[in-house]
């Protein structure tokens, strides 16, 4: 089903002023969909910025938020830590010390976001923020944060139950009730628009100043 959706990739092109853009729903699992990431970083290499489309992002894989952010840092980045009630356990999360292709240490990046964005989305998008990696353009984020497991609850009926959190390395909180908050407040509706002016704004400064 991943596959027939691209897994969930929708749209990668390249606009105007060489600014790649590249749209998609989810996170899927690495180990499945890692090659539609690394085709659409490949034929996004040569962008002299980067807007990822989150607006309609619902979540997935903190292993897929893991490989995605480390086409974005040089260095290595702590990027965000999962502690697991039930295991007794908390995992951490580093940029990885290789990916296939270029990475995007030096490019600017923009992250689209909606009330619709919400948990690996929301990861991803606090990621970047936190680390001030991206400028974060659109509306709040929904505020789910913590991974939920389905418990029963008598017959015919299951509860939702929180047994982790994310701890990010900067914050050393999530954003769980809050959402992420942009750094450039405009509907979802007008966050591509936005985020297409800052970044040709910005490529042209730079170009001046070289």
């Amino acid at each position: 089903m991943l596959e027939q959706q691209n897994c969930t990739f929708s749209k990668v092109e390249i606009l105007n002023h060489n600014i790649g853009y590249v749209k998609f729903g989810a996170f899927p699992p690495p180990d499945i969909c890692g090659p539609t990431v690394v085709a659409a970083m490949n034929f996004l290499a040569h962008t002299d910025a980067l807007i990822f489309d989150l607006r309609e992002n619902h979540g997935g894989d903190p292993n897929m938020v893991d490989f995605m952010v480390s086409y974005l840092f040089s260095q290595p980045t702590h990027i965000n830590d999962l502690t697991n009630r039930h295991d007794n356990e908390t995992h951490q999360y580093w940029m990885l010390p290789w990916v296939l292709g270029p990475r995007f240490a030096k490019q600017p990046v923009y992250v689209l976001t909606s009330h619709e964005t919400f948990s690996g989305g929301e990861e991803f998008t606090f990621d970047l923020k936190t680390q001030k990696r991206a400028t974060i353009v659109g509306e709040t984020t929904g505020g789910g944060a913590h991974p939920v497991r389905g418990m029963p609850a008598g017959d015919h009926f299951t509860i939702g139950v929180p047994f982790g959190r994310p701890i990010n390395p900067v914050t050393k909180g999530d954003w769980e009730g809050t959402g992420v908050e942009p750094d450039v407040k405009v509907s979802a509706a007008d966050a591509l628009t936005t985020a297409e002016k800052l970044a040709a704004d910005k490529l042209a400064a730079q170009s001046k100043s070289k």
